[in-house]
């Protein structure tokens, strides 16, 4: 019998990683033969993660035959999954972003809005009655603290607060400490090109009529970040291009002090300017007390768009 796969989005985070092999681990507790994937390699932040937990990443998939059948974890669209979804079976999505696809059959669909795949997750499994172990209450955690970056973000909830302070106990970790030591695994990157840089979270979406790349990197050090500026640009441009946007928005987020600088360039940067306020100087601006693209990004972009 062939496996069921499940897997998150394309440029894959900590949140998708990790509630691949979350949910898969509860759909083989609840019977089914299934496979956690996942579309990319891991990123620094979910290496630290699986190396702390003395786990293997996920296998990685380009794509998937007519007729497989799939979960999706972490998001619900065509755009941000394999390119020929649209001729699997889709049996299952957990998530937590809006919804963006259809079918003609119907299927298990459970999003919530809260902060984290995570989150949702670790309801299903009370729901089910199944053991969150110690691993899995670590890889649900870490997620849940990547995503609402330690409880700071304004994408965080009640319910995300809740699932964290449990599942510490679970893990039996200090989730501040050990959250922090994570956040900042994934802020190096030093060993990235320009190239892997704009492409580690990169999301393409339409803001309205406008084609738009919003890629978002976290640091410690929004200037150490911006020295790289003029190679940001020119492979920023160079993207512009190939892939003819309106826009590409970078933004660089700091995660201590929970400010975002953007550098946007292509046709509609100036959309920024009117957005927020502000005024690009030399393509860039300080967005400050944004830290969420859901939430302060997406919706305030394409509500001015």
């Amino acid at each position: 019998m062939e496996k069921i796969l499940i897997f998150g989005h394309k440029n894959p985070d900590t949140d998708t990683i990790t509630s691949s092999l979350v949910l898969a681990n509860l759909e083989t507790k609840l019977g089914k033969n299934v496979e956690a994937c996942a579309q990319g390699k891991p990123n620094k932040e979910t290496e630290f993660v699986l190396n702390y937990l003395g786990i293997e990443a996920p296998r990685v998939i380009e794509d998937v035959e007519d007729g497989q059948e799939v979960m999706l974890v972490d998001h619900a669209s065509f755009e941000e999954s394999v390119p020929n979804l649209e001729n699997a079976k889709i049996l299952r999505v957990v998530d937590h972003h809006k919804l963006g696809l259809t079918t003609s059959y119907p299927l298990n669909y459970r999003a919530e809005a809260v902060g984290c795949t995570e989150t949702v997750l670790y309801k299903m499994y009370k729901e089910y009655g199944v053991e969150v172990d110690k691993k899995i209450a670590t890889l649900m955690l870490s997620a849940i603290i990547s995503d609402t970056l330690l409880l700071k973000s304004p994408t965080c909830t009640e319910e995300d607060v809740k699932a964290v302070k449990e599942l510490a106990k679970i893990a039996e970790v200090d989730y501040e400490k050990y959250g922090l030591e994570m956040l900042k695994a994934g802020t190096d990157l030093s060993s990235f090109s320009i190239e892997e840089i704009l492409n580690l979270d990169a999301k393409q979406t339409s803001l309205k009529d406008v084609k738009t790349i919003i890629n978002q990197v976290n640091t410690a050090s929004i200037p150490e970040v911006m020295e790289m500026k003029a190679d940001l640009e020119a492979g920023m441009n160079k993207i512009i291009e190939e892939k003819e946007l309106d826009l590409f928005m970078l933004l660089i987020t700091d995660i201590v002090n929970s400010n975002s600088q953007v550098i946007a360039l292509g046709k509609d940067a100036k959309l920024v300017e009117k957005a927020y306020g502000v005024k690009l100087e030399d393509n860039t601006a300080l967005l400050k007390g944004v830290v969420s693209r859901k939430k302060q990004v997406i919706p305030i972009m394409t509500e001015n768009a």
